[in-house]
């Protein structure tokens, strides 16, 4: 993978697995991240596979890919710095999606909702 990234070839975090198949939408993320810095990325590389290396493949960076004042941006706060270990994705404090605050208890909540709902479909 070295050479491949050497060469220039971009890289986005994602997957063309088919839903059901060891993914799941989020988790699988942090996995994934965890894989780029196993295979070599540091984790600002394997950071910029979910962030700004997804704007420049669409055409997006006027609007995406980062943290500036008129772009869009969902933000993950987190009790660590994934600069430090990547793994610090999963310490996830709070969330900020579509202008919406949602604390680590909202989000446990939310997450408990999804187990609940899962467990009936049964």
């Amino acid at each position: 993978m070295h050479q491949v990234r050497d060469a220039g070839v971009p890289f986005l975090a994602g997957t063309d697995t088919a839903a059901g198949v060891h993914v799941f939408p989020g988790f699988s993320l942090h996995e994934e991240l965890v894989c780029f810095v196993k295979a070599g990325f540091t984790p600002l590389e394997a950071l910029q596979t979910a962030t700004r290396n997804p704007a420049i493949f669409f055409g997006r960076t006027t609007d995406m890919g980062s943290i500036e004042a008129g772009k869009y941006a969902d933000l993950v706060l987190l009790d660590a710095n994934p600069l430090d270990d990547i793994r610090n994705t999963q310490r996830i404090r709070a969330v900020v999606y579509a202008g919406h605050y949602l604390s680590r208890d909202q989000l446990d909540s939310l997450l408990g909702d999804v187990a609940a709902a899962a467990g009936k479909s049964r």
